[in-house]
């Protein structure tokens, strides 16, 4: 004790109580105080947690600089955004990779990849699709349209339907073609088109034997163009433009085949009568009754019970519509619109699993409701030969 000191005990100076509590931090050994550090030092990076989140270490990084506010989240929000990040002179925590930001506004309550709704508050609902996975209104309306189409020119003028049979074959070749080379195969598009109006014209003008001699001479016209491409993938890509060469203008030729005869028109038209009734009861059962999945590796929404709506509708046009226009018994009629509604619903089936195979939800966006023309073109291309076979039989031509 120095002899300046006072001997005995003097007022209370808090500063100076202060500043010794102060010197004895200070000069405190680091080991004092086991887990805890100053400055403090920003913990390194490290691995992203289970969920993927690549901001996680961001997070745990400016945690230590931030108290987070306690006050409760906006409506709609998703968290509560640290409020000395949020706003003021913030320098970014170190290894964060953040530049130091002066005054940067909050961070959006909104979901990654989505902004926030003016004014804040909850986000509006999202457009949830209907039961069946299509916009109603627009399938209706495109379908429609359609109809006008095939029905005006079937009997306006039988060429201006061959034209519009063409228009088709070449759109769904083209769609088809497109879809395949996503999967790495490269079909010439060229010789397809060319072929597939040459099947389609030689059907409607010589019949069953020229549309098989068009597919030959179809294929061999690939074969030959795709030479020029050098040999790798040769085998590959012909063998893909084989089956879009069989699956769309083959098929298709089945329809100009139909409409040849005299009464042509309502052949085609009862064929595509039947198919359009079997896909919508199918539609109806399969919203207000489907229960058990029919395919659902293949196509989830198909179920038994709209399988059950197709051939009962089909099977009901079918009775009457070959017996009012092409004078069968009833019950033929009756066999007539249940096969055919089975080979378009394995025509949709088919397609798609051709579309699951190549990664595709629908061949194309030409129509909307609908996705690509192809998407339509599904179950005609299987009941097209169908129904000329049965047809053949049950009402040969005169």
């Amino acid at each position: 004790m120095s002899p300046s000191d006072p001997v005995g005990p003097g007022p209370a100076d808090p500063s100076a109580g202060h500043g010794r509590h102060r010197a004895r931090h200070a000069d405190a050994a680091p080991d004092a105080y086991p887990g805890f550090a100053w400055p403090p030092v920003a913990p390194a990076p490290g691995p992203p947690d289970s969920a993927g989140d690549e901001d996680a270490v961001d997070t745990q990084q400016f945690a230590r600089y931030a108290e987070p506010s306690t006050r409760p989240a906006p409506a709609g929000g998703f968290g509560v955004a640290p409020t000395g990040w949020a706003g003021g002179n913030v320098a970014a925590p170190p290894g964060s990779g953040r530049p130091a930001e002066s005054g940067r506004p909050a961070e959006s309550a909104s979901p990654p990849g989505r902004m926030a709704p003016p004014g804040g508050g909850a986000e509006p609902p999202a457009a949830v699709p209907g039961r069946a996975g299509r916009n109603l209104p627009a399938a209706i309306a495109v379908g429609a349209g359609l109809g006008v189409v095939v029905i005006a020119t079937l009997f306006w003028w039988k060429p201006a339907f061959l034209a519009v049979i063409v228009a088709a074959v070449c759109v769904g070749i083209w769609e088809t073609t497109r879809a395949v080379r996503g999967s790495g195969a490269a079909p010439p598009l060229a010789p397809l088109l060319g072929g597939g109006v040459v099947m389609v014209t030689a059907a409607w003008w010589y019949g069953p034997d020229a549309l098989s001699l068009g597919l030959l001479v179809t294929v061999l016209a690939v074969m030959v163009w795709r030479l020029a491409d050098g040999p790798a993938g040769y085998q590959r890509d012909v063998t893909a433009a084989t089956l879009i060469a069989v699956y769309v203008p083959f098929l298709g030729g089945f329809a100009a085949l139909l409409t040849v005869p005299d009464d042509g028109h309502w052949r085609i038209l009862i064929t595509l009568a039947a198919v359009v009734l079997s896909d919508t009861g199918g539609y109806v059962a399969g919203v207000f009754l489907g229960r058990h999945p029919m395919a659902p590796m293949i196509s989830p929404k198909k179920t038994w019970e709209g399988l059950c709506g197709s051939l009962t509708a089909a099977a009901t046009g079918g009775a009457v519509l070959t017996a009012v226009f092409l004078g069968v018994a009833w019950w033929w009629g009756v066999v007539f619109g249940l096969v055919v509604a089975a080979a378009a619903v394995f025509g949709d089936l088919a397609e798609s699993l051709l579309k699951r195979d190549l990664g595709v939800k629908d061949m194309s966006h030409l129509l909307p409701g609908h996705g690509g023309l192809m998407d339509r073109l599904d179950s005609i291309l299987l009941a097209a030969p169908t129904a000329y076979l049965l047809l053949t039989v049950l009402a040969p031509p005169a």
